[in-house]
């Protein structure tokens, strides 16, 4: 029988014989490639972290002391151990184990966590309540070496020195967070490797004043102390978390369980704030995530004995034409220049890094200062794309307006992964961002129908100049349209009719505009004219096509992929109120005003509401329902004669 199928919780794990760990961790390891191999997830930094895990449980005990994990790229290993190893193969899936901490999951995750950066802080919080409810257990947060450049990491060290509380602060060292790390923070724990000269000689230090005379030993020691500390701060990478107030234990082999767990029962015994450097393998014990760790940090469904991906064959995604198209207008543009946050694959631009190292920039996880730095670049003439995923941008939200809009800097915004994103669920969807970004004076707002309206879109916007403009696409690939080569601006603040019809109207945006037109075939065959619009501008709207629907259209219907508290479909009802028009005729179809869970995207669409019959359901019940307050019959109740003919809404293409 497996050592796994033994545990399910942390105290059987305590069971375990020390010298049967090592197995234990291999089965772990087996049980995750087994999983992410057939639903996708996070592979490597989960495989980096196993022997880590079981340290932390033999070492503290959870769910008593609180066990905070950082970002939830490495909580798989945690999930197995606490209880949840028989649901373990739902991981991701619709209904099953979220791929992050989730404290609505388990008593034994204590934070929701998605964003680098945030396990200090929370630990933190965690520590000075219990202290002020005069409890007694102790408090962890686990970090990566990335995450810890992330600005929220080092206000909350901040005032972890300062405050001394009582907690533990893992620093699992990998090198690695999804590209490499960059950035003075990661050359500093890089010197780790050195880190045994100081103690070498130390040792060599200390032996030689032994041999002195007693006469010169007290002036000799003293001046050894000086040698000692001006060397420390030289070589020994612990004195940056000294000197903010924490005491440094470490480095230690990230994949000792006994050298760990007795390094961890220590850290729990001492006072103060104590962090203990962990130098783990990334994607350990499987040779292809090993060899390819930016490939295997976060992936689909691949085969286990080549970890080659298993993808369906189809058009290019979004992410490849963005990156592509980049590089095309920058070979054209020296102006270009592209920034990403620890992202560089996952963004498409590893191929522009290639290209133009010199006007490639990854500041690591630090969106908002990738924001700022884009427009300081920008203040200086420069064109500035930065590309980060629709729910990370979020961070930079106060970057965005103060240091960008208010200034009117030519910014671009590439915000990959609008919408919903599927199995990494409601902290990586991107659902928010046309409402957030709607409300910003001076921003252009635009989202394209397929990768050939993205690569205009990315024109546009460079050669736009008089602000920022973000761009929002979805993940995944794209419709499958022939990618002209010869990149044609678009109108800025146009949409475009792409069919006629004088019921209804459907005003869709981005990667709702082809379910529009599936909609579109489904009500005609139900009797209804339905006009379709790819609305591309979420601002500026095109006020122009709107006011000439709603002189000659009964119904209006917005449908985006974005909640509706805000957006696009606010815009329209803005506009009609605006212009005096009733807001009872138009119909706002979008996300509901919820987070949405983790699962396979058609699953969630039709949660939602969003698949092309839900959507023609609901706007045939709008339209007769219009018809009737109107006092006329409209689709499937309209006699044979009155269903033809008609007035048509007017073209508006590229107008």
């Amino acid at each position: 029988m497996a050592l796994l199928d033994l545990i399910d919780s942390p105290s059987d794990l305590k069971t375990i014989p020390k010298s049967d760990l090592p197995k234990l961790a291999a089965e772990i390891r087996s049980r995750i490639i087994d999983v992410v191999a057939r639903n996708g997830g996070h592979l490597a930094p989960n495989l980096g972290v196993v022997e880590l895990t079981i340290a932390l449980h033999l070492a503290f005990d959870a769910p008593e002391d609180r066990i905070v994990w950082d970002v939830g790229h490495q909580a798989y290993a945690h999930k197995l151990l606490t209880g949840r190893r028989k649901r373990f193969h739902t991981l991701r899936r619709h209904g099953g184990l979220s791929g992050f901490p989730r404290r609505q999951e388990s008593e034994y995750d204590v934070f929701n966590v998605g964003h680098a950066g945030t396990s200090i802080s929370a630990a933190l919080g965690i520590a000075c309540a219990r202290d002020n409810a005069k409890e007694d257990f102790s408090v962890v947060a686990v970090i990566g070496d990335g995450a810890l450049g992330a600005g929220i990491a080092f206000e909350a060290l901040n005032q972890v020195g300062h405050l001394k509380k009582n907690m533990v602060i893992v620093l699992n060292d990998n090198r690695m967070s999804i590209s490499k790390n960059v950035g003075a923070l990661s050359h500093y724990l890089t010197t780790l490797i050195t880190a045994p000269i100081y103690n070498e000689f130390r040792k060599d230090v200390w032996e030689l004043m032994g041999k002195l005379p007693r006469s010169l030993e007290g002036r000799a020691k003293v001046l050894a102390k000086r040698i000692e500390e001006g060397l420390k701060n030289l070589v020994l990478p612990g004195i940056l978390f000294e000197e903010l107030g924490l005491r440094y234990i470490g480095p230690i082999d990230g994949h000792n369980i006994d050298e760990m767990a007795k390094t961890l029962r220590a850290a729990k015994r001492l006072r103060g704030p104590i962090l203990v450097h962990l130098l783990t393998e990334k994607g350990k014990g499987y040779r292809p995530a090993e060899e390819n760790l930016p490939r295997f940090h976060g992936l689909g469904p691949f085969d286990v004995d080549t970890g080659t991906p298993i993808k369906t064959k189809g058009a290019p995604t979004y992410t490849e034409v963005f990156g592509k198209t980049l590089i095309q207008l920058a070979a054209e543009d020296e102006r270009i220049v592209a920034i990403t946050a620890a992202m560089a694959e996952g963004t498409g631009l590893t191929e522009f890094a290639k290209r133009f190292p010199r006007r490639f920039h990854d500041v690591g996880i630090a969106e908002q200062h990738a924001v700022t730095f884009a427009a300081g670049l920008a203040l200086r003439g420069l064109r500035p794309v930065a590309a980060i995923y629709s729910t990370f941008l979020q961070r930079a939200f106060d970057q965005v307006i103060h240091d960008v809009a208010l200034q009117q800097l030519p910014v671009v915004f590439a915000m990959d992964r609008g919408g919903l994103v599927g199995e990494d669920g409601p902290t990586h969807h991107g659902t928010f961002d046309l409402s957030y970004l709607r409300l910003i004076p001076n921003i252009v707002v635009m989202a394209p129908k397929d990768e050939n309206e993205l690569r205009r879109m990315l024109k546009t916007a460079i050669c736009y100049g008089k602000g920022p403009v973000a761009i929002r696409y979805p993940r995944g690939r794209g419709v499958g349209v022939p990618l002209e080569y010869r990149i044609r601006k678009i109108r800025m603040g146009k949409a475009e009719t792409l069919r006629q019809g004088k019921d209804v109207a459907i005003l869709a945006v981005g990667a709702m505009v082809h379910p529009a037109l599936q909609t579109a075939d489904l009500l005609a065959k139900r009797g209804i004219e339905a006009g379709v619009v790819n609305a591309r501008f979420v601002k500026p709207i095109d006020t122009c096509l709107i006011g000439d629907l709603l002189e000659n259209v009964p119904c209006l219907v917005t449908l985006e992929e974005n909640v509706r508290p805000g957006g696009f479909g606010s815009a329209v009802l803005e506009y009609a109120a605006a212009i005096g028009h009733s807001r009872a005729r138009i119909d706002t179809i979008g996300l509901p005003d919820e987070f949405i869970e983790h699962g396979a995207r058609s699953k969630l669409l039709e949660h939602c509401g969003l698949t092309p019959e839900q959507i023609a359901d609901r706007v045939l019940r709008f339209a007769q329902e219009r018809g009737k307050e109107a006092g006329r019959r409209v689709g499937a109740d309209r006699p044979a004669a009155q269903k033809r003919g008609g007035r048509k809404i007017a073209s508006f293409v590229d107008r």
